[in-house]
């Protein structure tokens, strides 16, 4: 996971999965139907939700470039469970953007999703998230541990 560019709703840098660089991705995965994955990618490529997408090339051949945009590549990164799991990109790949530090909503947006994924804990996240491109530098390891211990608390409150 890298970020770069700017969100004007977030107001920092986004998040981008590179599948040609190596290494592992902390991901939370989402159950959905096709329909729902082409409602939320189109969304996110600022495209009016409601038509289906072909997904068969990502699935066959790994990915599906469906613009220049960012967002606008579709990727299969695997299974789970037997399950395809897909994404979306940029066409572009890690090396060939500047880094751009996420905002702190955005990154404390991401980081509780992998903690409440409930695979890693707090340690495990924040020195993987610290260590993302566009993030290392910008925002260290105990601050985002410290971010997350403030939102497990919160959550567990929320759950009580």
């Amino acid at each position: 996971m890298y970020f770069a560019t700017e969100s004007p709703v977030w107001g920092g840098g986004r998040a981008f999965y590179d599948p040609q660089v190596s290494g592992r991705v902390l991901a939370r995965a989402h159950l959905v139907k096709a329909e729902q994955f082409a409602d939320i990618a189109a969304q996110e490529m600022y495209r009016q939700p409601g038509t289906d997408l072909d997904l068969t090339e990502a699935l066959t051949r790994g990915r599906a470039v469906l613009g220049a945009g960012r967002y606008e590549t579709l990727v299969c990164a695997g299974q789970v469970d037997r399950m395809p799991v897909l994404t979306f990109t940029a066409p572009w790949g890690m090396a060939d953007v500047q880094g751009v530090p996420p905002s702190l909503p955005y990154l404390r947006f991401l980081a509780l999703g992998l903690l409440l994924a409930g695979a890693w804990d707090r340690g495990a996240i924040a020195a993987y998230v610290a260590a993302c491109p566009g993030v290392a530098g910008h925002w260290s390891e105990q601050g985002i541990a410290d971010l997350l211990e403030g939102l497990d608390r919160a959550h567990q409150r929320g759950r009580a």
